[in-house]
Order: structure tokens, then C-alpha cells, then sequence
């Protein structure tokens, strides 16, 4: 039987996306990705992920595991 490999927890719901970003500058692109264009708007420095996933209609949990395999895989490159 095959193992799954555990992702690294870089985005969690909880964690301000001016913190992701500077952490994690790749975060950038995922989060575009996602349908979330406010990433570079200056308000998105005081709301969490789990915040602005609210105002774009967006399931946190999905969005934090593509943001978490996007960088995995940028790391594992």
C-alpha cells in the first residue's frame, strides 16, 4: 500500500495573508490562482485567509491545500 506523503502546512486558515506572502512569495501566484486578485490589495495585510476566502466566496480549506501543494512543489523543484 502506498504512503502519502504529509504536505507541509505553509497556508492554514488562520494566518494573515501579509505574513503568508512575505514567508512564502510564491503564495502569490496560488492565491491568484485560487480566484483570489485581492492578494495585493493593501487590506488584504489585516485579514486572514480564512477572511478573505469569506469575501470571495471560496472554501478556506481548498484554498489552503493549493496554496500548501503549489509551494510544496515549488520547494521540491
Amino acid at each position: 500500500m502506498g504512503e502519502t506523503q504529509e504536505i507541509k502546512q505553509y497556508a492554514t486558515p488562520d494566518i494573515n495573508i501579509n505574513e503568508l506572502l512575505q514567508a512564502h512569495p510564491d503564495a502569490f501566484i496560488a492565491l491568484l490562482e485560487c480566484g483570489m486578485g485581492c492578494v495585493s490589495c493593501p487590506s488584504a495585510t489585516l485579514e486572514t485567509l480564512a477572511e478573505a476566502c469569506v469575501v470571495h466566496g471560496l472554501d478556506v480549506d481548498d484554498v489552503c491545500d493549493y496554496v500548501n501543494h503549489s509551494l510544496a512543489e515549488k520547494e521540491n523543484q
